[in-house]
């Protein structure tokens, strides 16, 4: 097995809903160059995913259930269903409230197959999931974020290496708790804010400058606001770029961590 010094983030889009040539917002977690666990499934992540590593992903976290982070999804479906090494081991780590909401948006159409026989969910271990997840030897940290109704959207954290926040506005309260060191924080983030989204102003206000100089901001409309970020001072993920990530912390240590709501230090 790999090192954890040898962890890393790749971004497969870095776009927002209706920024498609900039590829869906998703992410992976690698480990010495290998994908150990995709973060989000829209329809432009998938094919980048395919593309990059030649194979479907093994495990994947939802952060939410709009399209641009699930569309890839249905596709997963018929990729893994098919093959007979893969269907029913992709393990797909899910915020247990969000559970009935891929139900109603994807897995309850009458059936996935025209010939019948089969169910959504027979391709996959559907893995509900509350605070957290153990996998691959790591336990991650997962939280409730703030986009649209409580409780609709999640953030995704591997403790002394990486937090991504999933679409919100901003959270430094959980930063604070789940990211207090050197952790790398990928943080949504548009030109303008709105009542779901980050914006630059509210990026800049919220957090201090040592926790942005950590940050590296994704889910933007238009190559414009990327350079509107750069001259802000701020890094930006680009689609395809890859991020060197501290070690982790140790998997039980952050377990327990997380069961009594606590900061590292």
């Amino acid at each position: 097995m790999k090192t954890d010094s040898s962890l890393a983030l790749r971004f497969l889009g870095v776009g927002n809903a209706q920024a498609v040539e900039l590829g869906s917002a998703a992410a992976v977690l690698e480990r010495g160059g290998l994908p150990v666990l995709l973060i989000d499934c829209g329809q432009e992540a998938f094919t980048s995913y395919l593309d990059r590593y030649h194979t479907t992903p093994g495990a994947v976290f939802i952060t939410h259930a709009h399209f641009d982070h699930i569309g890839g999804l249905e596709r997963l479906f018929y990729r893994t269903y098919f093959d007979a090494e893969r269907s029913g081991r992709v393990k797909l780590f899910v915020a247990a409230d969000l559970v009935p909401v891929l139900q109603h948006r994807i897995a309850n159409y009458p059936s996935p197959l025209a010939e019948g026989g089969a169910n959504f969910w027979d391709a996959f271990q559907l893995v509900p999931v509350d605070r957290g997840f153990w996998f691959s030897g790591f336990w991650f940290d997962v939280f409730a974020v703030r986009h649209h109704l409580p409780r609709t959207a999640f953030g995704i954290a591997l403790r002394g290496s990486f937090l991504f926040t999933g679409d919100t506005r901003p959270i430094p309260e959980l930063i604070a708790q789940h990211a207090d060191s050197a952790e790398l924080i990928a943080h949504d983030c548009g030109l303008q804010g709105n009542p779901s989204h980050t914006g630059l102003e509210d990026l800049l206000r919220e957090y201090a400058p040592e926790t942005r100089e950590r940050m590296i901001v994704y889910h933007y409309a238009t190559i414009a606001d990327r350079e509107a970020f750069a001259r802000a001072g701020l890094r930006v993920a680009v689609a395809g770029a890859v991020y060197a990530l501290a070690p982790a912390l140790d998997a039980m240590q952050a377990a327990t961590l997380a069961q009594h709501g606590r900061c590292k230090r």
